[in-house]
């Protein structure tokens, strides 16, 4: 009898959000604090997540994801709340996606020397902030950074999609504007499409906003938006903004022709209408992170640390398992890839002070590809 009871307990706590290496465990070592929008997003949390729970299961390693309160809608409360609770259920390391977690994660920080913090697609959190909430202090030690060089593929899809043929496409971004990922993203969407412009002597149009993508969520007023889009002529929209792939997917469902370019992971799973998706290392560099913490390499190599990770160490690019493009060969895309990597083609990372009233730093230096900003 006590054999049978231990074994439907374990297949109970199996069931459960939390995952452990084994039924005896009762706290989550490894605990992954979510971004807005929803954990499995096709996308950025998604990716984290992934990465997080590839490692724990493969080194046996108990692990919990937390989604802040008030979903889309979390304040910085919410998300304290939630890292606190992971560290009372005896979190060692926290992993947290996304700019929004900078408040939540200092005060945290600060208050858990001893527990270890990885802040993907931020930056070196300090133990004090000016006026404006800019880091001007002392570097945490328990916290590191994970960037990514966004513009890379951003520049791959972009010149991707003209070298297929595509002429008029769509950028539709997440986080109203202040999302530095997503305007690395979509900057480099630019220039790549420019860059395969200018070989082909085309003229291309991109529709550019973020008006809906704020709380990167998915939205009937997004759909309409983008289905306008489609119905205008756009070939290709590339959603960049975790959730909001779904209302650009159900968009593109009403034009059979109407083409989608994905974020952050292979999304060409979600829908047959996904020609490629601009890709970056999450769960790889999770990964990385999470074994240089275990295997006691912080503090030489993490604690106070950022890193900013790229096509040099393969993690920007574009899925060539999912290819969908015809007249953009994979031997194209390989050359193209290795010029990057190599530096022999470095797209511009700099951005303005506010993507929502960047329409003018957009179009800078083009000459064969109109933007077309709608705020």
């Amino acid at each position: 009898m006590k054999k049978l009871f231990s074994i439907v307990l374990c297949l109970a706590l199996l069931a459960g959000v939390m995952t452990f290496a084994s039924c005896a465990a009762k706290t989550a070592e490894i605990a992954i604090v979510t971004d807005v929008g929803q954990l499995m997003d096709k996308g950025f949390n998604q990716g984290t997540y992934e990465g997080a729970k590839a490692f724990a299961e493969e080194h046996k390693i108990s692990y919990k994801y937390y989604q802040p309160s008030n979903g889309s809608d979390a304040t910085d409360n919410d998300r304290i709340a939630a890292m606190k609770q992971a560290i009372n259920n005896g979190a060692k390391i926290i992993v947290a996606p996304g700019f929004l977690q900078a408040k939540a994660m200092r005060t945290v920080a600060m208050e858990n020397p001893n527990v270890k913090f990885v802040f993907i697609d931020g930056w070196n959190l300090t133990d004090k902030v000016d006026d404006n909430g800019g880091d001007i202090g002392s570097a945490l030690l328990n916290v590191t950074a994970v960037t990514y060089k966004e513009e890379e593929s951003g520049f791959l899809a972009g010149y991707a999609a003209v070298m297929e043929g595509y002429t008029k496409l769509g950028y539709t971004g997440g986080g109203g504007g202040s999302n530095p990922a997503c305007n690395r993203f979509g900057y480099g969407f630019v220039q790549g499409a420019e860059a395969a412009a200018k070989e082909k002597n085309v003229d291309v149009t991109i529709n550019y906003s973020y008006k809906f993508g704020e709380a990167f969520s998915a939205s009937p007023e997004l759909q309409t938006q983008i289905a306008g889009w489609y119905a205008q002529g756009v070939e290709a929209v590339f959603a960049c903004g975790g959730s909001m792939f779904n209302s650009v997917k159900s968009a593109a469902a009403e034009y059979p022709n109407a083409k989608i370019i994905g974020v952050d992971v292979d999304q060409s799973g979600e829908s047959s209408q996904v020609i490629t998706s601009a890709v970056k290392g999450l769960a790889t560099s999770v990964k990385i992170v999470l074994g240089q913490f275990y295997d006691g390499k912080w503090d030489a190599e993490l604690g106070g640390k950022s890193q900013n990770l790229g096509a040099a160490e393969d993690a920007t690019g574009l899925p060539t398992e999912s290819w969908r493009l015809t007249n953009f060969t994979i031997d194209q895309y390989n050359a193209l890839f290795a010029k990057i990597k190599s530096g022999e083609i470095t797209p511009d990372s700099s951005l303005p002070s506010n993507g929502i009233d960047s329409d003018e730093f957009l179009k800078k230096d083009l000459t064969k590809v109109t933007i077309v900003f709608e705020k």
